[in-house]
């Protein structure tokens, strides 16, 4: 090659590397759905401080995204509301970082018709109730802890076959609010969110009548040389951060 054209190489390739450090990094997050309206507050406060990356978040349910990361979907960041779920993917060599805690979620009774303030989950097997809204047990973490809450409350048996059973929390709490259920259990964190405040009631279940609802994230094998992926992260533990989680109805524990 020449002395001309190595030269001409060597500037179309800081050229594109100056192009690239413009448009920033990217980040793929696949979040619990009851995380929604905290996680796009904390994303929007990061990107005012870092305007050239993109962040890019998808919302679901936990035991999905879990089973999704095991068969390569290309989520950079995970973050589940069973702390189990990004702990099996550690164990299984499939991430890129420790797995962290950020938050606890809690549990509430909310309807759009109904003064949930006054229901108690035994109040749920009354017959004049006849649709109750859960995440599925089998994949969502918020579902698993309403069937144990029904168990321990004594009326599972009685409520059961009244349950509408939601894709993830964030699709049940729809069910309440659109009148496909008359009640629902649900995140806190959705119940105070600008989507259903104001538009219904809530009376939070007591924890000892399920497990906690610990919560944690890590940063996947994919996304191992992403210092996008690590700079996120490390945002989530400043105090800004975890007043939004706060303000949202969390317990931080980050």
């Amino acid at each position: 090659m020449s002395r001309r054209r190595f030269v001409a190489a060597l500037a179309g390739l800081c050229l594109a590397a100056a192009a690239g450090a413009a448009r920033g990094e990217t980040l793929g997050i696949a979040a619990a759905a009851d995380l929604r309206f905290a996680l796009d507050e904390i994303v929007a406060a990061f990107r005012n401080d870092n305007p050239g990356d993109r962040i890019d978040v998808t919302y679901g349910s936990s035991g999905r995204f879990y089973a999704q990361i095991r068969q390569g979907a290309p989520f950079d960041l995970f973050f589940s509301a069973d702390i189990a779920y990004p702990r099996q993917l550690h164990a299984a060599g499939m991430a890129a970082s420790a797995v962290t805690p950020y938050a606890r979620g809690r549990l509430v009774v909310w309807s759009a018709t109904l003064d949930a303030g006054r229901l108690d989950l035994r109040q749920l097997a009354d017959p004049a109730i006849t649709r109750v809204a859960i995440a599925n047990p089998r994949h969502a973490p918020y579902g698993r802890r309403a069937e144990e809450a029904l168990r321990r409350a004594g009326v599972w048996d009685k409520v059961e076959a009244k349950l509408i059973v939601a894709e993830n929390v964030g699709q049940a709490a729809q069910f309440v609010l659109t009148g496909n259920a008359q009640a629902g259990i649900i995140a806190l964190a959705l119940a105070l969110s600008p989507q259903l405040a104001g538009k219904g009631s809530y009376r939070t279940i007591p924890e000892n009548l399920h497990e906690p609802l610990d919560q944690g994230f890590v940063i996947t094998r994919r996304a191992a040389a992403n210092p996008l992926a690590r700079r996120f992260a490390a945002y989530l533990a400043t105090p800004a951060a975890q007043a939004v989680l706060t303000r949202h109805g969390f317990v931080p524990t980050g």
